[in-house]
């Protein structure tokens, strides 16, 4: 923000700024930026140097903040001379080279300062026993141990059996031969589906690694505001008559606005197909939980969190009328039902079609956004058995000292007849023996 020489009360201070100017700049920059856009109005832009001003971002220029509101006026205020951040504690310096960490040795353990409980050592001078054991590798007394590097799977691989277990599910859920003209495998990629696997919060909602692709802040807090209400007012904003209907126009309209449906126009017949299932329950949840999986995980976040906001407004009893001529359910479904599913080339039944999809999601939206267990099961079996046989192609010997076969088993096991023979023995001399010992005994 441009700063420049004031005067005020016959005095002067530079580096100063007027509140007035201060909107003004602030308000401009807002409407630029694209995370907030054209709507932001300058009374939102003067809430936000408020609280600059109570968290010491600016100052008025003798010095206060946070007690006092900011003004859009002639005010002059300034930046502290301080950062409001706090400073991270500084590390001590090495003084010299005798203050760094010594490397471990091999006789280190000798060394160690022994404890009160401990007898101390008897005598200082290595034994030739002592000598043996210590160099017993070297004069090759004792076996060398070798270190085993196991091959793991690599996340490339991880992808491919995540997305073809995935697409083969699919197909078996919806029950087709074969995916052509539903689904083209080249447009699913592996890495989304392990991320709405892996990547989730405690509620199973999707969590985005590039906070850039999320949803701009302001549409998070308009729809926790409807989806909470009355008590989603985070930003305790007067509530006005008509001001719900006000902010579910604002979620409506970014939604309206994105460049295609949140279920991709590459997954259109792949949903299309799903609508013959919803008779059944059970199997069209699975289809959409595996369809679902296939989505960027941006639209599956934007997806999670839009069919919840349609089902706690629909159920939400303290909420007022959002439409004098359409029930609030009827209303949901019509507003978002485009912005969910539509084909690149506008039909006649893509709203219909969209209809009946959204109000079946928006119902079950809890369970279709889990992923299916049988599924992961699947996966887990196969990369097990995938780094066995892994361990046993690298390293057959170890592999098979610890997994023995069953004909390595029976080799172990010595022959009968040799484990008999020295039992027979001895009691074929005890039987000779017999006679002799009995007349002995007699005679004395």
């Amino acid at each position: 923000m441009p700063l420049r020489r004031h005067w005020a009360h016959f005095r002067c201070y530079d580096c100063s700024f007027t509140g007035a100017e201060a909107v003004d700049y602030l308000h401009e920059l807002l409407r630029r930026n694209h995370n907030f856009g054209p709507e932001v109005t300058r009374y939102q832009t003067l809430q936000l140097l408020r609280k600059f001003l109570k968290a010491h971002v600016v100052e008025d220029v003798k010095g206060r903040h946070g007690t006092e509101d900011f003004e859009d006026s002639g005010h002059l205020y300034r930046f502290p001379t301080l950062s409001p951040l706090k400073s991270f504690p500084a590390r001590p310096l090495l003084r010299d080279g005798g203050d760094l960490p010594r490397l471990i040795r091999w006789d280190d353990y000798e060394e160690l300062p022994q404890q009160e409980n401990l007898a101390p050592l008897k005598s200082a001078v290595m034994s030739s026993d002592l000598w043996n054991k210590r160099h017993s590798v070297a004069i090759g007394d004792l076996h060398e141990c070798k270190l085993i590097r196991r091959k793991e799977v690599t996340s490339k691989q991880l992808d491919h059996i995540w997305k073809s277990m995935t697409i083969a599910h699919l197909q078996s859920a919806l029950g087709l031969q074969t995916l052509d003209g539903v689904l083209n495998p080249a447009h699913v990629n592996g890495k989304h589906i392990v991320h709405n696997v892996f990547s989730v919060n405690k509620t199973g909602i999707v969590v985005l690694e590039n906070k850039a692709e999320d949803m701009p802040y302001w549409v998070v807090s308009a729809m926790k505001c409807l989806a909470n209400w009355p008590n989603g007012n985070d930003s305790k904003q007067p509530v006005y008559p008509g001001f719900e209907r006000d902010v579910l126009k604002t979620v409506a309209d970014y939604f309206q606005r994105l460049k295609e449906p949140l279920l991709t126009f590459h997954l259109y017949e792949v949903f299309v197909n799903i609508l013959s299932l919803l008779p059944e329950q059970d199997a069209a949840t699975e289809a959409l939980q595996l369809s679902c999986l296939l989505l960027p995980p941006p639209n599956r976040r934007r997806l999670q969190l839009l069919l919840r906001l349609m089902a706690r407004v629909c159920h939400n009893v303290h909420l007022p009328p959002l439409n004098d001529a359409i029930a609030t359910r009827t209303l949901m479904v019509q507003m978002f039902s485009p912005c969910v599913l539509g084909s690149a080339d506008d039909m006649d039944l893509d709203e219909l079609l969209a209809t009946k999809l959204v109000t079946f999601m928006m119902e079950h939206h809890g369970s279709i956004s889990q992923v299916p267990a049988k599924l992961r099961r699947q996966v887990e079996e196969h990369l097990s058995h995938l780094k066995r046989a892994q361990f046993q192609k690298s390293y057959p010997d170890v592999y098979h000292s610890r997994f023995p076969t069953e004909d390595s088993r029976a080799a172990a096991i010595p022959e009968k007849s040799s484990r008999l023979k020295p039992p027979l023995m001895f009691f074929s001399l005890k039987k000779q023996f017999q006679p002799f010992q009995r007349s002995w005994s007699f005679r004395a």
